[in-house]
């Protein structure tokens, strides 16, 4: 393994009154797909928004790239390189899909290159190029959504369920892509459909009640479904 990217010591995250992360430390590995699977409310995507600033930690701190960006705003950290691609996607209803991608870029131009895997992978892009985004169907909004974090190299990719509302033939694709992005840049995903995650992961962290309960790769968690029923309730082949 490589030296992290990213780093998080001892950290804690409040919502509210409610105390969500609980002295949570997680080395992330520079390069690759890396995986944060837990229950639903187990604290994943608190995890995914303190790094990307946008719920501020109370106490520990991140790293990325040995920069302490603990209290950074979530601008400053997206200008390190950070891309964050929400469950609830985040687009601008009323951009067309161009619009959306071109904020994305620090130029507002477009590699061709680049632009032209995107459309391979997701045909709906060019399809719908100059619709207004609030007329597409969820899994194409999901589809913009996971185009805007790819269409420039980041440094790190932080994901959060890519493939909800998509089709099956649609993730394989994306599978195919994400296998072929991670060469140059860091994910970390976090995934309810396994197949999925198991064809990218290289390491998994399994997180509970806010608490890191679980770390290995993900070969070797993927071998062990007594350990995935007991941190997951059912094993693996069921989150699909």
């Amino acid at each position: 393994m490589s030296d992290p990217i990213l780093t998080l010591e001892n950290v804690y995250t409040d919502i509210a009154q409610y105390h969500v992360l609980h002295d949570i430390s997680l080395e992330i590995p520079e390069g690759g797909v890396h995986v944060l699977l837990g229950r639903n409310g187990a604290g994943k995507t608190t995890t995914l928004r303190t790094i990307m600033g946008l719920w501020g930690a109370r106490a520990g701190s991140i790293r990325f790239r040995g920069t302490d960006i603990t209290r950074l705003h979530t601008s400053d950290i997206a200008q390190l390189g950070v891309a964050y691609v929400p469950e609830n996607m985040g687009i601008f209803g009323g951009l067309t899909v161009e619009e959306n991608l071109r904020l994305a870029t620090k130029t507002g131009k477009f590699d061709a290159a680049r632009l032209k895997r995107v459309y391979e992978i997701f045909p709906a892009i060019e399809r719908f190029w100059h619709s207004a985004a609030w007329s597409l169907s969820g899994g194409q909004k999901q589809m913009v959504a996971t185009a805007r974090a790819i269409i420039e190299r980041r440094e790190l990719i932080l994901i959060d369920e890519p493939t909800k509302g998509l089709a099956p033939a649609i993730i394989d694709n994306m599978i195919a892509a994400f296998q072929e992005f991670a060469l140059e840049t860091t994910i970390l995903l976090v995934e309810q459909n396994f197949h999925f995650a198991k064809s990218l992961g290289q390491t998994v962290a399994v997180v509970d009640d806010g608490r890191i309960v679980h770390r290995s790769t993900m070969s070797e968690f993927a071998a062990d479904k007594a350990l995935q029923t007991h941190l997951l309730s059912l094993s693996l082949d069921q989150h699909q």
